[in-house]
């Protein structure tokens, strides 16, 4: 597995992440297993639908700790910093996509987790264009597709979650 940059994590989305490991890594990972032996129980596993579905559960079980584990060791976990008018990871931005305004966070999901917003992580395209950029000031960026994007910086906030 590629090690995953660090990401930005308020404290409070950095609980949230920690707790749901532990649930996952305790509670998820005993009651899977318990789920698993009763299904082998029943016979032949070939034909067991309960028994696949419980090892398929398991896998997303394992990859959402292992997803979490990662992130977690690589989260610098501070409070969303103070708007400067400045596009930095931890702030709401407002800006004309392609024409279209929008409103969004630059960071993880799970700092917008409970919020009307969408996030984007520091890594994407449309990140790592702004960054850096002030109120007013206009940029582009190859899309995914390979579709060159504008994009205008029209606001820049603190989120306060």
């Amino acid at each position: 597995m590629s090690e995953q940059p660090a990401s930005f994590l308020t404290q409070d989305a950095f609980d949230r992440l920690a707790a749901e490991l532990e649930e996952l890594s305790t509670v998820k990972r005993a009651d899977i297993v318990k789920r698993i032996e009763s299904a082998r129980e029943e016979g032949d596993l070939k034909e067991n639908s309960g028994y696949h579905a419980a090892k398929d559960e398991q896998g997303r079980i394992e990859a959402r700790i292992r997803e979490l584990t990662e992130r977690l060791k690589h989260a610098v976990v501070s409070e969303a910093p103070q708007s400067s008018g400045v596009v930095e990871a931890g702030t709401l931005i407002t800006a004309i996509i392609a024409g279209d305004e929008d409103k969004f966070l630059i960071g993880s999901r799970e700092i917008a987790a409970g919020t009307d917003y969408s996030a984007y992580s520091e890594s994407t395209p449309l990140a790592q264009a702004i960054v850096g950029l002030k109120i007013g000031e206009s940029t582009s960026y190859t899309a995914p597709n390979g579709k060159e994007i504008a994009v205008k910086i029209v606001n820049v906030e603190t989120f306060t979650g």
